[in-house]
């Protein structure tokens, strides 16, 4: 039973999809295939990953014929590991998986419990229901009049549907926008709803605090909805571009078990299973952890949970293929994981005690970078030029966008 072949199949080319393919690699040592529209820096020439170029992956008409056509190709003693690496794939999976789980492992919940979480103002009546603290909001309709949202600026406008609001790009646009007053964010909404974008937007109070008042919490529940892993990540700093708004760089890993213990409650009474993941801020203000959103997938800094010694891989296989019991894992010490250069992390995250921690986590060999993986570096001229440039152009973002 132990020496099933095990392949990974991957949807995606960013560092998400080259953090679970490393996970796989170095749990298991096999190579994961990896489909994607186009080309990243991310996952390209890498030893780890066979990338298949395929444009039209993200057409759900056609999204569940290439896999089923990928599956056909290999064996019947071949076990084929199913993981979207976006929220776009991860849907497509997810509203998809009774037509892909004859021939492939699908650790994803159904279509029903994704459409009550998926969307950021059902996920909220959800969090009311259920006792998790997220910010004040106000959910805005194309062609409200109001200007009244219960709270004051400057507050943060954001997409209910974010699969929907990339899917209409334009000039100027951003993940997240703060807004600071009514003719700012007139702007906002008249860029947004006249390039396309039909569905509601999110407007929330603005919680004070840097990237360091952030944290991410990602979470395995196993097929009987039992969470099995839990990995909380202190945010240092977060990317500064339009585009890449919240997504992490940088993180320490910490344990808060009342914030934990609500999570785990949470997810095994809605019946999750898969991987969860959860965009939270500490709320100086009020002295609570207030959370954003849900993400139905494994979240893009997933190398923090495998590095501090959680390996994703290990998580499903175990859950999904060997039919393994596990016991609640949940990370208690820290350990520092980065994707930009430490140089940068330490110039620019403002807690200075923060920083003293990361420098001790190095010293002390706790502390990882999801490119820096030698197997993949070692006698890979290109893929080493890329993580070098990729660092070059890390300093340069941070010094134009971050203050």
């Amino acid at each position: 039973m132990e020496n099933l072949k095990i392949q990974p199949i991957l949807c995606g080319g960013d560092l998400n999809c080259y953090s679970v393919a490393r996970a796989f690699h170095e749990q298991y040592g096999v190579k994961s295939i990896a489909f994607g529209r186009y080309y990243l820096g991310a996952t390209k020439d890498s030893k780890i990953i066979d990338f298949r170029v395929t444009p039209d992956i993200n057409d759900e008409s056609k999204f569940v014929q290439i896999l089923l056509d990928e599956a056909a190709r290999h064996s019947n003693d071949e076990i084929l590991i199913l993981m979207g690496c976006t929220d776009e794939y991860a849907e497509l999976i997810i509203d998809n998986r009774d037509k892909l789980k004859e021939k492939f492992v699908v650790p994803y919940i159904d279509s029903e419990l994704k459409n009550r979480l998926v969307e950021k103002e059902s996920f909220y009546s959800v969090c009311e229901e259920y006792g998790l603290d997220y910010p004040k909001t106000y959910i805005y309709n194309k062609g409200d009049e109001t200007r009244e949202f219960g709270f004051k600026y400057p507050v943060i406008v954001k997409a209910s549907d974010s699969i929907s609001f990339f899917q209409n790009p334009f000039e100027g646009m951003n993940k997240a926008y703060i807004v600071h007053n009514q003719e700012e964010f007139d702007k906002v909404i008249k860029d947004v709803y006249s390039h396309g974008y039909e569905k509601s937007m999110i407007i929330q109070d603005f919680i004070p605090g840097e990237d360091e008042n952030m944290r991410v919490l990602t979470c395995y529940s196993d097929q009987n909805a039992k969470v099995k892993m839990m990995c909380l990540g202190h945010v240092l700093l977060e990317e500064h571009t339009p585009k890449g708004i919240g997504n992490h760089a940088a993180i320490i890993t910490e344990y808060e078990e009342e914030l934990m213990e609500k999570y785990k409650n949470f997810l095994e009474k809605i019946g999750y299973v898969g991987f969860s993941n959860f965009d939270i801020k500490y709320d100086d203000r009020d002295g609570k952890f207030k959370v954003f959103e849900i993400n139905l997938r494994q979240g893009r800094s997933n190398f923090y949970v495998t590095s501090s010694g959680n390996n994703i891989a290990k998580y499903v296989v175990e859950d999904r293929v060997y039919n393994k019991e596990m016991d609640l894992k949940i990370q208690k010490d820290p350990f520092y994981w980065h994707v930009i250069p430490n140089s940068v992390v330490y110039k620019y995250v403002h807690n200075k005690e923060l920083v003293k921690k990361c420098k001790e986590l190095v010293a002390s060999g706790k502390s990882a970078s999801s490119y820096g993986y030698k197997y993949d570096l070692s006698g890979n001229f290109k893929r080493s030029l890329y993580i070098f440039l990729y660092n070059l152009n890390q300093k340069k973002k941070f010094r134009k966008y971050c203050r």
